[in-house]
């Protein structure tokens, strides 16, 4: 294990895998820091959804951290873990970890967040997660 991962918890599977692309990069050959925001949001949006409501909306994301480049070729995973609900909404921390296959190959904790999501309803009005609808797609 690398000893940047000691900070990454136990986890399960992740909620979303994704290889880096050549369209992903920077000006400076490195994976382009939005596309992993914009990951971070999807991963954090399914854990989100089991609590129950298909419907979620994104409201804040908290202390993103690039620990680590990215690079073309890497294969990412995200695994979440909830760390405060409320009625309406939930906070959900999302770590990623990348399995470099260039020699050597490693697997490294390189970006964490936390995000924050809200229920919502047929109207987009906040509701609270034990009201939801059963699981139907928005």
């Amino acid at each position: 294990m690398n000893p940047s991962t000691k900070e990454t918890p136990k986890r399960r599977d992740p909620a979303i895998r994704v290889m880096m692309m050549p369209r992903d990069t920077n000006a400076h050959g490195t994976i382009f820091g939005g596309v992993i925001l914009s990951y971070l949001d999807q991963a954090g949006a399914l854990e989100a959804r089991k609590l129950g409501c298909s419907r979620v909306v994104t409201v804040a994301m908290d202390r993103v951290e690039f620990k680590q480049p990215v690079y073309v070729g890497d294969l990412l995973s995200f695994y979440c873990e909830v760390i405060q609900k409320g009625r309406t909404s939930v906070r959900i921390r999302v770590y990623v970890d990348a399995e470099r296959f260039e020699p050597p190959c490693q697997t490294e904790h390189v970006t964490s967040a936390e995000l924050v999501y809200v229920a919502i309803d047929d109207q987009r009005k906040p509701t609270p997660f034990d009201e939801c609808s059963v699981r139907e797609n928005p």
